[in-house]
């Protein structure tokens, strides 16, 4: 008897592990090549991401590149069953002098573009990109910033912030896009680390995935583990937000 039961302990131990390590795997393989989450820990995409929003990012969209894989292995380069971004996708890449880091921005200009800020607006090969007052944007301090609507070539529209008239990003020389590159840049144009600045062009391979949908929102920088912060801190709104 007592070694029937020392063989099922260890059959029921050897299964429990046997179940973890396929969990293990299946989130593996759900991260690498369909979903992977993201949470926003800065106010460069403002209005449109919030810090405190949690996102997931659809790993397929683009194709799968190192930087698809955990610990970016170079492995191959390129890009494995790619498909082309769109302009105004919102997109998650690795930044080009830093691919350890994974940076959030909107997707403004293609290969082959140029691309130019002139007194705060966004002109694509040599055309003014639209772009309408809405009502102000309210901040989390109490002040207002003014808030635009712009809506690119190809009726992409979303909203931008103007913190401070003229800033360095307001005006700027005229970028040509190179090919198998592209130009990102922060729906927060005064307070954007973007491909104005040291960013520069993000080639196509350090794309990781495109933002999909926010799932999760809390003000305050408090983790989604404290529940006990959901009744004030929570953002309803937001869940369920599609940014595609």
């Amino acid at each position: 008897m007592v070694e029937r039961a020392e063989r099922k302990e260890k059959g029921g131990f050897g299964e429990t592990v046997k179940v973890i390590v396929q969990a293990l795997l299946l989130a593996l393989v759900i991260r690498t090549f369909l979903f992977q989450p993201f949470s926003i820990p800065s106010g460069s995409m403002m209005p449109t991401l919030l810090v405190g929003d949690y996102l997931f990012v659809t790993k397929w969209s683009y194709g799968f590149s190192r930087y698809s894989l955990p610990l970016s292995p170079n492995l191959f380069e390129g890009r494995v069953l790619a498909s082309d971004p769109e302009l105004g996708d919102v997109v998650v890449f690795r930044k080009p002098n830093e691919p350890e880091v994974d940076y959030i921005k909107r997707l403004v200009g293609m290969p082959g573009d140029t691309v130019q800020m002139r007194d705060g607006v966004l002109y694509l090969n040599g055309q003014a990109v639209p772009k309408e007052p809405v009502e102000s944007f309210a901040g989390g301090d109490g002040n207002t910033v003014a808030q635009y609507r712009e809506t690119l070539p190809n009726g992409v529209s979303y909203l931008t912030l103007d913190i401070t008239p003229a800033s360095a990003g307001d005006n700027t020389r005229e970028f040509v896009v190179p090919e198998g590159h592209y130009f990102m840049m922060g729906d927060n144009r005064d307070n954007s680390a973007d491909s104005r600045f040291d960013v520069g062009y993000v080639p196509f391979e350090n794309f990781v995935g495109k933002a999909q949908v926010i799932f999760f929102s809390i003000d305050n920088n408090y983790s989604p583990l404290e529940v006990w912060q959901w009744p004030t801190s929570l953002r309803p709104s937001r869940i369920l937000s599609w940014l595609g």
